[in-house]
Order: C-alpha cells, then sequence, then structure tokens
C-alpha cells in the first residue's frame, strides 16, 4: 500500500476552505477592491498605479477607517450615527482653539477625544435610557454639533501652527522611510486589529452581537443592554475624536464646514464589508476593505478627470448599491 494515500477528508479540505472563503463577510469587498484597483489601473497605469498614489490613498482613507470602525460598532449593535461628519469638524476646531490659546498638543488631543466621547455617550443615553430612536436622536446631534463647531470658531477657519502634529499623515521624510507608511495609517491599522480582536474575542463583544441580533433574547440572557449601548457609543465617539484628530493633521487648521456627508461614507464603509444595517452582523475587516473601495473608486476617478459632480452622482449610486446588497443578503 503506498504511503501516499489521501483520505477523502484530505481531498474536501481545499474545497472547505473555498466555501469558508466565500462565506466570510470580507470576502466580496475583497475581491470588489482588487477588480475595481485593476480597472483604473487599466485605464490609467502612468498616474493611478504608482506606489505614491497608493500611499496618499491609505492616508486619505485612515480618517474613513478610524471613523467606520467605531460606526461597525454601533451598527452592529443595532444602531446608526448619522452625527460623525460634525463630531469630525467640532474635534478640529477644538484642537485648533486648543492649539491657538497656548495649551499642549497632547492636551489639545485629548481635549477632542474628550469633547467626542462625551457626545457619544450622551447619544448612548438618549438612546438607552430615553428610548428615542438612534436616528432621531444622532440626527438631532448633527445639526447642534455641527452649529457648535462654528459657533466655537465664529464661523472662520482657524489657522494655527500643528506643532508637529501634521505628521501624521504627511509625507515621509527619507529618514523614516523604512515605516513605509505615514504614523496615522499605521495608527488607523492599529485601532482596526484591536477592535476586531474586542469584537470577536470579548464578552463585550459577543453581548454588542447579541443586542444587534435580539435585543429581548439579549436581555433574557442576562446582558446589560442599556449600558452596553451607552459603551458602544461611547467607544464609538472615541474613534471619532481620534478620526478628527488625524483630520487635523491633513488639514492642519480647524474648520466647522469639514467633513459634511462624512457620515454616509462611513456608513456605506460599514455595509459595503459585510455590516447589516439590521444589525448583528458585521465585520472590521470588511469595514476597512470596504472604506478602502470608496476611496480607490473617488480617486480613480479622478485620475480619470472625471467632474466633482458625476463623482458625486457615482458616491450615492454605491451607498444605494450597498444598502440595496445588505436587503438581499439579509433575504437570501
Amino acid at each position: 500500500m503506498s504511503a501516499q494515500t489521501t483520505t477523502p477528508k484530505q481531498l474536501d479540505l481545499p474545497r472547505a476552505f473555498a466555501r469558508a472563503l466565500a462565506r466570510a463577510p470580507w470576502a466580496g469587498p475583497l475581491v470588489a477592491l482588487v477588480l475595481v484597483y485593476g480597472f483604473y489601473a487599466a485605464l490609467a497605469p502612468d498616474t493611478f498605479a504608482r506606489p505614491e498614489i497608493v500611499v496618499t490613498m491609505l492616508c486619505q482613507t485612515a480618517v474613513v477607517v478610524v471613523a467606520a470602525v467605531g460606526m461597525t460598532l454601533v451598527i452592529v449593535s443595532g444602531g446608526i450615527d448619522l452625527s460623525v461628519g460634525s463630531v469630525v469638524a467640532l474635534g478640529t476646531v477644538v484642537v485648533a482653539k486648543a492649539l491657538r490659546g497656548g495649551l499642549p498638543l497632547p492636551v489639545a488631543v485629548l481635549a477632542a477625544i474628550a469633547v467626542s466621547i462625551g457626545v457619544g455617550a450622551l447619544n448612548g443615553v438618549a438612546i438607552a435610557r430615553l428610548k428615542i430612536m438612534p436616528f432621531i436622536v444622532t440626527l438631532g446631534a448633527m445639526s447642534v454639533l455641527r452649529g457648535a463647531a462654528k459657533g466655537l470658531a465664529h464661523e472662520e477657519m482657524i489657522y494655527v501652527d500643528a506643532r508637529g502634529l501634521e505628521s501624521l499623515l504627511a509625507a515621509l521624510p527619507k529618514a523614516r522611510a523604512w515605516m513605509l507608511v505615514p504614523p496615522g495609517v499605521w495608527l488607523a491599522l492599529g485601532i482596526s486589529v484591536a477592535a476586531a480582536l474586542v469584537l470577536r474575542s470579548t464578552r463585550f463583544g459577543r453581548h454588542v452581537v447579541a443586542i444587534g441580533s435580539s435585543e429581548p433574547t439579549a436581555r433574557l440572557c442576562g446582558v446589560r443592554v442599556d449600558a452596553t449601548k451607552i459603551a458602544v457609543y461611547a467607544l464609538a465617539g472615541a474613534l471619532v475624536g481620534v478620526a478628527s484628530v488625524l483630520e487635523f493633521s491633513r488639514l492642519t487648521l480647524g474648520d466647522p464646514t469639514d467633513s459634511v456627508g462624512l457620515e454616509l461614507t462611513v456608513i456605506a464603509a460599514v455595509v459595503i464589508g459585510g455590516g447589516s444595517l439590521a444589525g448583528g452582523e458585521g465585520s472590521v475587516f470588511g469595514t476597512v476593505l470596504g472604506a478602502l473601495l470608496m476611496t480607490v473608486i473617488r480617486s480613480g476617478n479622478t485620475h480619470l478627470g472625471l467632474r466633482s459632480w458625476v463623482q458625486e452622482m457615482i458616491t450615492g449610486a454605491i451607498i444605494v448599491l450597498a444598502v440595496a446588497l445588505d436587503g438581499f443578503r439579509r433575504r437570501a
């Protein structure tokens, strides 16, 4: 009898791996990302396919990724947050005002993150304790916070010395070329990995999924639903605060009109990445791929010379398609 005999189980391993890969929520976004990038690289090989353009796209995606990771937790829990763009704008203003006021850089950064955590916690309390729909709470917060940002900035941009904060997403000098990408990109990657571990491997993460799947059942199982919801929105607020710091490092100013519509891009990234607007489903890795896909499409359209209004129409169509695919996935 030959020593090279293979068992049926061994023969089924590649097929089983392929089936598991197909069921992964991030498999579709990964394939779409590769195909879309290849499409634009084929149409504009002299510009779009250059390594420095890839690094630029990663820097552009860092803000969206960090905010979208927080949104993933919110959506998995069965909620929604429409105030993301306004919180990011408010955060850039807080950092700029703090720096202009002579506060140390770490204090300015922590102030922006603390404000974002406070906003997230208040949203969570209104949703969990007052039983107001997340859509209504965060829609109201979107308007209130945008107005607060404009009032704090006196309806003008705040120009200030970034004190080195701009290096988070700036091109690397030759002495630091070993990093491959700017520190802000590594920060976004680290946050994504940590959030994925929390969602998949901790009791808190399991409670978040349970609440999104069936809140009454989660209560019956002993999950502290209200406290978990507040924690989810506060944690998402902290991540949006980090995103606002990254946005300030990119702009190097406080802009109360910045990030209009960012919440739609973030939600689309989550849904494209396998998250369900009905709650209970989501993948941090899929969200990262969804955010990258949105950036590649936007950057590719720019390299092809499409006008801004055409790009806005394409972005809107992608959002509608993402929601339609989410509904189809749930029915299937």
